[in-house]
């Protein structure tokens, strides 16, 4: 087993919203004693001729009906993205929820799978307006035959609409595709009071900003395991004006006006496309104000260019897992290996913007906090969530040190913060509490 070393910086690429660019070494370590641990597992495999790393990563592993959880998928994002956009087929609970293979129906392309959060679930529809009926009634059927995973990337057509739905991300950003197959009415529906895996809503906003903006938030409700509330900030784009906008209030009739508000809160945008349509849509988030998410739009994601984004998605996945080169095994345990380093990188989320913000919970109030800039006036590290560090001493918590040693300095550096913030290191940061 080969470890290619990254140059270990002050990381300000990543924390900024593009991961550090993995340099290519003269020299490899060579880590024979982990090679034979890795044998012994069964999980060593050798790269196919012609090849890559990305290639060998099988997403849909872990999402059947037995262990599936929230935030354990999460096709259209980044490594250590904050951004983790895919298609939901259960939204009530932390266990078999999420992406689930076995379910017949998407309800709903929720923007959050973290530890303890979740929302900003979008549906685009066609028809009839059904937003207040909820994800039971507006939902649609798929089917697997015309779905593709990919790292960084989900397509799936909504049969009961006839929308071929494309993702893909960057750090902070959620890039959708819809293709409408048929004319007629079209709504994007912003169920944002609806409750997202692990959290219930206990508020939401969605204002009109422009013909084709939208800004608001969601509030995810204290947890057992989190115990302060959790906003999460968003701005959406599209890139041609809607028709109408509107909303409901939990199952009320619809609502006018350029603003809406409250607890079961949801809105829409109406529009008209003709066959073969195609209407894009870019959501940033933020956990500190509607402001920084429009800051991180404007960073990350100036363009349209939908399929440039798709393929930068899968050169950084690439070069992240391409980081650890495994030899000798077969083809079925080179995928174990893989899936599982993919989610090693997948399953934590920045939670500081592309300036270095950051919302401190640890006190009574919320407080807007900047991490310190570098001689290049870029933030030093990133900010995230984690869902606890449990036993990761045997695994992860090796891997990055490892692997990607500077995510450890960037970690370590998050809960120095969190200390000097708070007083405590925590054992399972969520929404910087």
């Amino acid at each position: 087993m080969t470890i290619r070393r990254q140059r270990v910086g002050k990381g300000a690429d990543m924390a900024k919203g593009q991961p550090r660019h993995h340099h290519r070494p003269a020299a490899l370590i060579v880590l024979a004693g982990l090679s034979l641990l890795l044998v012994q597992q069964g999980l060593l495999a050798a790269p196919p001729e012609g090849g890559e790393p990305v290639d060998w990563v099988n997403p849909l592993i872990g999402t059947g009906e037995t262990n599936a959880r929230w935030l354990f998928f999460a096709s259209a994002c980044r490594p250590f993205g904050m951004v983790s956009l895919s298609p939901d087929m259960e939204m009530n609970g932390t266990w078999k929820t999420g992406y689930l293979y076995h379910k017949q129906t998407v309800r709903g392309f929720s923007h959050v799978h973290a530890w303890q959060l979740g929302g900003i679930p979008v549906m685009p529809t066609t028809g009839p307006m059904r937003g207040p009926e909820g994800s039971d009634v507006y939902g649609s059927r798929y089917s697997h035959d015309t779905e593709i995973v990919h790292p960084g990337y989900h397509r799936i057509t909504l049969d009961d609409y006839a929308i071929q739905v494309e993702l893909t991300s960057t750090n902070r950003v959620g890039f959708h595709r819809w293709r409408f197959c048929r004319s007629g009415p079209a709504h994007i529906l912003f169920d944002l009071g609806t409750q997202c895996g692990p959290a219930d809503m206990s508020d939401a906003l969605a204002r009109r900003v422009s013909p084709t903006e939208l800004e608001g938030y969601v509030t995810n409700a204290p947890t057992r395991r989190r115990p302060k509330p959790c906003t999460i900030y968003f701005v959406a784009r599209f890139d041609r004006p809607f028709d109408a906008f509107g909303g409901w209030q939990g199952t009320s009739g619809l609502q006018e006006g350029n603003e809406l508000k409250g607890k079961g809160c949801g809105a829409f945008v109406r529009f008209a496309p003709a066959v073969d349509d195609v209407i894009q849509m870019k959501l940033a988030i933020s956990y500190v104000s509607t402001d920084q998410a429009r800051k991180n739009l404007q960073a990350e994601l100036p363009h349209w260019d939908f399929d440039r984004v798709r393929r930068e998605s899968r050169q950084v996945w690439n070069d992240w897992l391409g980081r650890i080169e495994v030899h000798g095994g077969t083809p079925q345990q080179r995928t174990r290996f893989y899936t599982d380093l993919w989610h090693v990188l997948l399953g934590r989320h920045m939670t500081s913007d592309v300036d270095g913000k950051y919302c401190d919970m640890t006190g009574p109030k919320p407080v807007i906090r900047q991490i310190p800039f570098g001689p290049d006036g870029e933030p030093q590290y990133a900010h995230f969530n984690s869902d606890a560090f449990w036993t990761t001493f045997w695994n992860i918590n090796v891997v990055w040190s490892l692997a990607y040693p500077d995510i450890t300095r960037q970690w370590v550096n998050f809960l120095v913060d969190m200390y000097k913030d708070g007083g405590l290191i925590p054992r399972g940061p969520s929404g910087h509490n």
